[in-house]
């Protein structure tokens, strides 16, 4: 396996059956899975197994975790997957901020960085600056600058203001960096855009970035695969993976602005255009304030109004009738809040939506309603979600429900 700095080359990943297996023993964590119980539940042969575990442990990627009693015979040897044989790095470059995560394998946080952004900034800027939060995380040496910075070698961007060579002081790099193998970058950004082309469209607020080719602009930059989608679903992904059985789910996030990701027949669902939970720009009151996106009474612009004046309750309530609207809609199974703003005071966000979901249920002779949850961790999540961008096609786990 290359173990450089650069791009890590997973050649046995290319086979859908090797990604089947290694997602179990992803699934299996350190307790580990028996080859038997790989055949059983991928229904491939046990000699067929036997080749892919062979290759995955050749590759570094799979190592024996002890052994079992078995019903009969000699006890099963167990494997696990190996998690630092593989790291991702996620970035999310919210409008205000900048939160970059290195994952391994397992999707355990290596390191984390965050730090001020001015989105509205220049695009050179605003990239030399994501740029240089992957190097913060990436490795190779306390204080290591990429060569890439316009200015030559050694350049650190003066995003933040102060001077060219001014390192934001939230990064920080006291402790040597150990080298990981890095397989991509996975870019959370607000949408709408090209999740396929990697290309920006009119972001609320900065139209500036409409046509902007962040992926491959970011790949020059780094040296390293890019896939960017956007903040939410990128969210909804890690959400997905990390919980089995997860079903369909809203993941509704409100921080900034207002969006959502669907999780909809196992898959993330992003649409053909992946214009697919654009939730902040449904009308709801149809002479309301105007929106940053140009329209009037979007659920956005009264949310983030409710909010500014320090009314969560109505904040809540403006969530929970569009939340509520998702449910009727799409019939899904549970909502799940997040953004640093819900986890300003997640219980009093996720009373206010409960109460409009289950008075809309109520009202609809519904039962049951669906559960909401806080998902914690304030923005974190979306850049964790975000290298899952990187490792979920390693696991299978790519498609979404519209199949890109």
């Amino acid at each position: 396996m290359n173990r450089s700095n650069s791009g890590a080359n997973l050649p046995t990943l290319r086979s859908h059956n090797a990604a089947l297996v290694l997602d179990l023993l992803r699934v299996a964590g350190e307790r580990g899975i028996s080859r038997l119980e790989l055949a059983e539940r991928t229904g491939l042969t046990p000699q067929a197994v036997s080749k892919i575990t062979a290759r995955l442990r050749a590759e570094g990627l799979a190592a024996e975790a002890g052994r079992r009693a078995s019903t009969g015979g000699k006890p099963r040897t167990v494997l696990r997957l190996v998690p630092d044989a593989g790291h991702a790095i996620g970035l999310h470059l919210d409008r205000d901020e900048l939160t970059v995560v290195l994952v391994d394998l397992a999707g355990t946080v290596a390191a984390s960085r965050t730090a001020p952004l001015d989105f509205g900034a220049p695009a050179d800027e605003v990239l030399a600056m994501a740029a240089y939060a992957v190097a913060s995380v990436r490795g190779g040496g306390a204080g290591a600058v990429p060569s890439v910075w316009d200015g030559g070698a050694g350049a650190v961007p003066s995003v933040r203001g102060g001077g060219a060579g001014a390192v934001p002081p939230a990064w920080g790099f006291g402790a040597q960096l150990v080298d990981r193998p890095v397989l991509g970058v996975g870019v959370a950004v607000p949408g709408p855009l090209d999740h396929r082309g990697g290309v920006l469209h009119r972001v609320t607020g900065f139209p500036q970035w409409d046509g902007y080719p962040l992926r491959d602009a970011l790949a020059a930059r780094t040296g390293l695969p890019v896939v960017v989608d956007k903040d939410t679903n990128a969210t909804a992904l890690g959400l997905a993976l990390r919980a089995a059985g997860a079903g369909d789910f809203a993941y509704l996030h409100l921080g900034t602005g207002l969006g959502a990701g669907l999780v909809l027949g196992g898959g993330l669902h992003r649409g053909s255009r992946t214009g697919a939970g654009e939730f902040g720009h449904q009308t709801v009151q149809l002479d309301g304030p105007v929106c940053g996106c140009g329209g009037r009474g979007c659920i956005e612009a009264l949310c983030l109004a409710a909010v500014a004046r320090g009314d969560v309750a109505e904040a809540a309530r403006v969530l929970g009738t569009g939340a509520a609207n998702l449910v009727g809609l799409l019939d899904i199974d549970r909502v799940v809040l997040g953004g640093r703003t819900v986890a300003a005071d997640p219980d009093a966000y996720v009373r206010g939506v409960r109460a409009v979901i289950d008075e809309r249920a109520r009202l609809g002779g519904v039962d049951a309603p669906v559960p909401v949850t806080a998902a914690g961790g304030g923005d974190r999540p979306v850049a964790e979600g975000a290298a899952q961008l990187v490792l979920a096609p390693l696991f299978g786990r790519v498609a979404g429900a519209d199949g890109g």
